[in-house]
């Protein structure tokens, strides 16, 4: 999902992204430009000790195509070699930022994790909305989450410092709709480009090992 289909969901539009006309990989190496993205200006990675290369997964809650990517991507995630760091992100772009808060409030008491596809299911399965603080709280305590503790997380400095600091990374990487991949600071590919969920993570693996060898 784009900002402009975001922007066309506030206005009564339904919920979409565009795939027609998207590049699709044809066999061969992916190529720049066509399949994925090479940043102009890298961004700076935050590397946890041992770790060499960094995959971000730039989504949204409200997005259902980051919800079918999901099934897809967890296995693939668990496959990855050692020494590459992978990690989801709210994309700081697209819907509400309770969605981003969300997020990091359940990141900040350990709860992330285990609650990412219950989140997921009850938006895109069950119509549940919480996009509200209230609703979102209300929502999380039906799960078993201590509220009180939720609460004190949502409306701490950590949460919204964190959600600063994701704004600037979605902007640093220049992408315009999620589901989207951010390898190591220096290419983004997803979908749109790749053609499919699968391909946009093999363009990944391909990006991976480009960075491992200094390409």
């Amino acid at each position: 999902m784009d900002r402009r289909d975001f922007s066309k969901q506030l206005a009564g539009a339904g919920l979409g992204l565009a795939l027609a006309g998207s590049a699709r990989a044809q066999g061969g190496a992916p190529e720049e430009g066509k399949h994925y993205v090479k940043l102009s200006t890298p961004v700076a990675t935050s590397l946890p000790a041992g770790k060499k290369v960094e995959v971000i997964e730039f989504f949204w809650y409200g997005c259902p195509h980051c919800f079918a990517l999901e099934p897809i991507i967890t296995p693939w995630a668990k496959r990855l070699p050692a020494d590459v760091a992978f990690r989801q992100m709210p994309f700081g772009y697209i819907g509400p930022v309770e969605h981003q808060k969300l997020f990091y409030a359940l990141e900040e008491i350990g709860q992330r994790e285990a609650l990412q596809h219950k989140i997921f299911t009850a938006i895109h399965v069950e119509n549940k909305r919480i996009n509200s603080e209230a609703d979102i709280t209300a929502f999380i305590t039906s799960l078993g989450v201590d509220g009180a503790k939720f609460t004190e997380a949502w409306r701490s400095f950590a949460v919204n410092n964190k959600v600063s600091r994701g704004k600037t990374l979605s902007n640093g990487y220049k992408i315009d709709g999620v589901p989207a991949l951010g390898i190591h600071g220096r290419f983004y590919t997803g979908a749109t480009l790749a053609g499919s969920h699968e391909r946009a993570l093999a363009v990944t693996d391909f990006l991976i090992n480009r960075v491992r060898q200094g390409g």
